[in-house]
């Protein structure tokens, strides 16, 4: 390999169009490279989003169906017998949304509900968004506490 022999990768190295509209011979007079007509030719051209060239666009042929209700909470539940868990595997006595997030049970901004499957055993600190009144009291007589 010399410097004389080094040429840029094939397909990397595009070709300008140079001055458009300067006659036949620059090889971009004319139409200047727009080819004939139509919108895309003229002077400002910005296509519209979804703009299927005058034809009814897909969004607006396909019907529409439901709402997303904006006052809609919704919960992530994880039950007490996966808190029982999360002790044994990870060693956590004081369950936060915090911490569940770093052992990527949940993820960042979801809101967590505590709901009554299972059994629980261990002493726990708990401290999420929302309770069953079941699982607060399975975690209460375990010896726990609970915050909400």
């Amino acid at each position: 390999m010399k410097l004389h022999n080094l040429t840029p990768a094939a397909g990397s190295v595009k070709k300008q169009k140079g001055r458009l509209g300067r006659g036949e011979a620059s090889g971009t007079g004319g139409t200047s490279g727009k080819g004939h007509k139509g919108a895309k030719a003229r002077t400002g051209y910005n296509s519209k989003r979804a703009f299927e060239g005058g034809q009814m666009p897909i969004q607006m042929r396909l019907p529409k169906r439901g709402f997303k209700n904006i006052n809609n909470i919704t919960y992530v539940a994880i039950n007490v017998s996966r808190l029982q868990e999360i002790f044994e595997n990870y060693g956590i006595t004081e369950i936060t949304k915090i911490s569940l997030y770093n052992e990527g049970i949940i993820n960042k901004g979801d809101k967590v509900k505590v709901l009554g499957n299972g059994e629980i055993t261990t002493k726990l600190s708990v401290t999420v968004d929302a309770f069953s009144a079941t699982a607060k009291a399975k975690i209460e007589a375990a010896g726990g506490s609970v915050n909400a």
